[in-house]
């Protein structure tokens, strides 16, 4: 460690020669290492059964220091040296530079269709609300449908910029314009459906950024990125920049050119689904370092910290309510330490009234 901190790359001596200080701790290519990703590059062959590589795998969460913004650490005690010797560089203020309120649209609603009205209707005698729900929202309209909680997430983002108007507050909505024959595709969106025109028209009158939710087809062959932009362009009438992948799809160098290729410059997939942490080593924004040419690009990508289903899944951390509560109030302080950008991932179908979960009081 050097200064407290796991160093990846060097040792933690420091010596002075005349009048130069000379740091053995190489924090450049620990930095290195940890935002461009580079481990994930060379261990190919290390995937789960989406083609993701597991949170669990990598380095950061083996040594024990996936929850610490490492870079920004680095950065931190670089900078108390510095200090120390006669140069003074100011430390960013303690507070957050900005938040993502951030939901994939994955299935904007439940029973819209026949088929999702006539099961619930099977199952009257088990749940008599979701059966009222299912008729009320078939024959009413999609602001009846539970899974359509757009409208509530926004007021809470509106509340958040009034109680806050020092922190800049940003919503973004990531939606699925494409997809095959897959069931982790499924359902196929038509986005110029009533449903979607009244989804777009709460965006619009909320400042709502639209983004491309590439499919998980698209995660396999990236060629249908280009595509899939193409289309949700057209159904919102702008230019679509934001992405994040569906399923937080792999995201290997082909991946990210491939977003580039097709004119997204911010990507906001860089979030293990397996557990919450920093998978680029910092809470800040950064511009992609292929590490196979070791280029600097343009594609500026997003560490997201928290996502629903990673904090409650079985599979993933499987957190009970006070443990959720409390993992994510550190996560959110130890971001805020660093004047870093809390991005969080929330799903509509999540916060859904009496679905048994805590995000809906969580995201609250």
């Amino acid at each position: 460690a050097w200064e407290g901190i796991p160093l990846l790359f060097g040792t933690p001596r420091i010596e002075k020669i005349g009048a130069t200080l000379v740091l053995y701790a190489d924090i450049i290519a620990s930095t290195f290492f940890l935002i461009s990703r580079y481990e994930e590059m060379v261990n190919r062959s290390e995937r789960d059964a989406h083609g993701r590589f597991p949170g669990r795998s990598s380095l950061s969460f083996r040594a024990g220091f996936l929850q610490r913004p490492m870079v920004e650490e680095y950065g931190k005690a670089l900078r108390k040296i510095l200090l120390e010797n006669g140069i003074d560089i100011p430390e960013p203020p303690e507070k957050l530079e900005k938040i993502y309120l951030t939901h994939d649209a994955d299935q904007i609603a439940h029973y819209r269709n026949f088929r999702g009205m006539s099961g619930a209707l099977s199952r009257f005698l088990r749940n008599p609300y979701q059966a009222f729900k299912a008729v009320q929202t078939y024959w009413g309209g999609i602001e009846n449908d539970p899974w359509f909680t757009f409208p509530w997430m926004l007021e809470l983002a509106n509340e958040l910029k009034k109680e806050n108007p020092q922190t800049a507050v940003e919503s973004i909505v990531f939606i699925k314009s494409g997809g095959g024959e897959l069931m982790t595709d499924k359902p196929l969106h038509n986005l110029k459906d009533n449903d979607f025109r009244k989804l777009f028209e709460i965006c619009h009158l909320n400042n709502v950024k639209i983004g491309l939710h590439p499919s998980y087809r698209a995660g396999e062959d990236t060629s249908y990125v280009a595509e899939e932009k193409k289309i949700l362009d057209e159904a919102v009438g702008q230019n679509t920049i934001y992405t994040r992948n569906h399923f937080l799809r792999n995201r290997e160098p082909e991946d990210f050119l491939a977003l580039i290729d097709a004119g997204l410059t911010d990507d906001f997939t860089m979030a293990y689904a397996d557990v919450a942490g920093f998978r680029l080593g910092t809470c800040r924004a950064v511009r992609w370092i292929n590490p196979a040419t070791q280029k600097l690009t343009s594609l500026v990508l997003h560490p997201t910290a928290m996502m629903d289903s990673t904090l409650s899944d079985e599979r993933y951390m499987k957190l009970r309510t006070e443990d959720a509560f409390s993992f994510s109030k550190m996560m959110i302080d130890r971001i805020k330490k660093h004047n870093g950008e809390l991005i969080l991932l929330w799903h509509n179908t999540s916060v859904e009234k009496e679905n048994g979960l805590y995000h809906r009081d969580l995201y609250q």
